[in-house]
């Protein structure tokens, strides 16, 4: 049974469907009524609608109104574009053709637009339909601008929407958990009970899946990556601390308690600046500190002092929490200053910082202008199903016409079994719907007073109930809307709801058609080829990362890591978007050997992450050949392992890794700490693999709880102001 929508989500519904009745009728009343200007009066009519119901858009009441003010004016070109292309049926259909795909695949730029895209369609829609009449274009401007203004006044000032919490202070809130739980591990008595699970609640919190649609940072521009970097090396520092609080404590490990105090601190001035949104200071403290602590740990090189292996494993679990508060300080500091050089740390992981906007939205466009991606595949199957509508609906010359093209982008899905749930539902809810209208103008006739009476009731219902109980309430009560507006606008028979049965049934089998050609399986197939693809591209990253960090001259490195790191960032970002659909659809039947997507994509990150920190800027310190030969190996390991798991093979994968050599124990500290750091990384990246392979258990080299934190290693660096 589908679930039943709670109280809150009923309230939201109903104070949204206050707004967008109170705006249409303001604009709608006065157009039809005072100035007798019918064209004026449908479009301040529909525009509410547009983007109050059929795109509704993501945020605050304020934040709202400044979106729905910006998009009038694309509004207003969409209107008159419309206008002119509809004196032929083929310049119509080639319009939305190039409309239906710019809007569609443009929406991958932000949230803000991806909110307004429907509702901008509908413009277009609504112009692109005869009569050929440009001499009304002013009247419909008039009512596009009166009918957005009213949405905007009404957002601001009925009943506005509380605003959600903002990702800024989700972050914030994190990394004062974060401070709690550092301040914790450096007390003489250890960390207090049960905070490792509320540190893992907290990052699963950061997860976009949890954020409301207008809070979550998925823009192209520079704020919008800077933030949900910040977001992701957050969810890591505190999944890294509550590893941490489950090990032994060692107060006397002086180095990692004193890095660990320098990364309270950091994280307690992040969260400061995120909430007074004031420009963050860069991260120069705490890498200091980190180099400090390099130099402790690493400790006298002629020196011959063993450290057991748990003293290493933890203070490797030290210096990945350290980079990841750099990593958010340095995200925080971009996202809240702007376009700045970042010094000292890796360029590729901050490759956005100094790049122009124009250029970071031109990579995010044509990083997805490939039929792998979903975005260009929802935008390609959204336009040809638009335009094949609009050239249906033209050759057959059907009255309301653009009530087809309105169906299609109402209940177009990404798979063709959800479509063809929506669809059957809604020709079911659009025949009750079209009775109960025939009903209404039999009864009312021609007493124009009853459908100005009832119209607002109506809306009010319809805009409430309809978006929480599914297209078949939705279609029923929106045609009895329809219905009653249009009676006042022209002398309407029972014949109009005809109609709209007509024009559903047509939009209906048109969107079935698009749904069962193009792509009809959704995302499943493509997420899958995705995480594949994200696998492959990691594979070489690691080799090339291992023999970089070890100094391996012998290693045919070349330009491999640089464009090993492009590679899998790119198909990252692919295998992302993919998953991110394949979430919002409809779960299909059960399969035992399912992978884990997650843990894919939380896979990559760890790899880039390792390549951006591990290498280290100077000199790296002369291997013994026994640890070269394992460096070689495990390297050589991991990559078969990770092509391995790439197939995806029934009952998942098993990864172990060779664990270090024992006689190795007698090796230099600064080389014991970097086997550590590798050793934990590849661990890591190994219990990832293990279960994005959809098994629930697999094997590392003895790393214990510590298989789940993502590490690198950073030497030390010459801090530039």
């Amino acid at each position: 049974m589908p679930k039943r929508p709670s109280l809150a989500e009923s309230v939201r519904a109903g104070r949204r469907a206050t707004r967008v009745s109170v705006a249409a009728a303001a604009g709608f009343y006065p157009a039809a009524y005072l100035l007798d200007q019918p064209v004026t009066a449908v479009y301040a009519l529909f525009t509410p609608i547009a983007f109050g119901v059929l795109s509704p858009v993501p945020g605050s009441g304020r934040r709202r109104a400044a979106t729905v003010l910006r998009a009038l004016p694309a509004a207003a070109v969409l209107t008159a574009a419309g206008t002119a292309l509809a004196v032929q049926t083929w310049s119509a259909v080639a319009g939305m053709l190039i409309v239906g795909f710019v809007l569609m695949f443009g929406s991958v730029c932000g949230p803000r637009l991806a909110g307004t895209v429907p509702g901008l369609q509908l413009f277009y829609i609504l112009a692109c339909f005869p009569p050929f009449a440009p001499e009304t274009l002013p009247q419909r401007l008039t009512g596009v601008a009166v009918g957005g203004v009213c949405l905007v006044l009404c957002e601001v000032a009925v009943l506005p929407d509380p605003p959600d919490p903002s990702y800024r202070d989700r972050i914030a809130d994190t990394l004062d958990l974060a401070v709690h739980a550092t301040r914790s591990l450096v007390h003489t008595d250890g960390p207090e009970p049960g905070l490792a699970g509320r540190l893992r609640a907290a990052g699963r919190g950061l997860r976009f899946s949890r954020q409301p649609a207008g809070a979550r940072p998925t823009g192209a521009g520079r704020a919008d990556r800077a933030l949900a970097q910040a977001g992701s090396a957050a969810r890591r520092l505190v999944d890294q601390l509550a590893v941490l609080t489950e090990m032994r404590h060692a107060p006397s490990d002086m180095a990692s308690q004193n890095l660990l105090r320098g990364t309270a601190a950091a994280c307690a001035g992040t969260a400061d600046a995120l909430r007074r949104s004031r420009s963050a200071a860069g991260p120069e403290l705490i890498e200091e500190m980190i180099a400090q602590f390099l130099a402790a740990r690493d400790g006298d090189p002629t020196e011959r002092v063993a450290r057991p292996h748990q003293v290493l494993l933890r203070q490797s679990t030290v210096l990945t929490i350290a980079i990841s508060a750099v990593t958010v300080r340095t995200a925080v500091a971009l996202a809240l200053g702007g376009r700045q050089p970042v010094h000292g740390l890796p360029r590729e992981q901050f490759w956005y910082a100094r790049t122009p906007t124009a250029r970071l939205f031109t990579i995010r466009l044509t990083g997805n202008l490939t039929r792998r991606s979903v975005v260009f595949q929802n935008a390609l199957r959204s336009a040809c199903g638009l335009a094949l509508a609009r050239l249906v609906a033209g050759s057959l010359d059907l009255s309301h016409g653009f009530w087809v093209l309105l169906t299609v982008l109402t209940l177009g899905r990404t798979t063709a079994v959800a479509t063809w749930s929506a669809v059957r539902a809604a020709v079911m809810g659009t025949l009750a719907g079209a009775l109960a209208a025939g009903l209404l103008l039999i009864g009312a006739g021609q007493a124009t007073e009853v459908y100005a009476y009832l119209l607002v009731p109506m809306m009010l219902i319809a805009f409430a109930v309809g978006p929480l109980e599914g297209p078949a309430w939705a279609q029923g009560l929106f045609t009895l809307v329809v219905s009653t507006a249009f009676a006042q606008i022209e002398p309407v028979t029972w014949r109009l709801a005809e109609m709209r049965v007509v024009d559903v049934l047509t939009g209906s089998a048109v969107g079935l058609l698009c749904g069962v050609l193009a792509w009809p399986f959704g995302a499943r197939a493509e997420t899958r080829r995705s995480m594949a693809s994200l696998l492959r591209a990691a594979a070489p990253l690691v080799r090339a990362t291992i023999a970089a960090a070890t100094g391996d001259g012998s290693a045919d490195r070349g330009d491999t890591a640089p464009q090993a790191v492009r590679l899998t960032l790119h198909r990252l970002r692919i295998a992302e978007g993919s998953y991110a659909q394949y979430r919002t659809e409809p779960s299909a039947p059960a399969r035992a050997s399912e992978p884990d997507y997650l843990a894919a994509l939380n896979f990559g990150s760890r790899v880039l992450v390792g390549a951006y920190w591990l290498p280290r800027t100077d000199r790296p310190p002369e291997l013994p050949p026994a640890a070269l030969r394992w460096a070689r190996h495990i390297s050589e390991e991991a990559e078969t392992a990770i092509v391995r798991a790439a197939e995806f093979p029934p009952g998942g994968i098993h990864v172990r890794l060779t664990p270090p050599p024992s006689l190795l124990s007698e090796a230099p500290p600064r080389v014991l700490s970097l086997l550590t750091d590798i050793e934990v990384w590849l661990n890591a990246l190994a219990t990832d693999l293990t279960t994005s392979a959809g098994t629930s258990t697999g094997t590392g080299s003895g790393t214990g709880a510590n298989a789940n934190a993502s590490t690198g290693r950073r030497a030390t660096r010459t801090t530039t102001s």
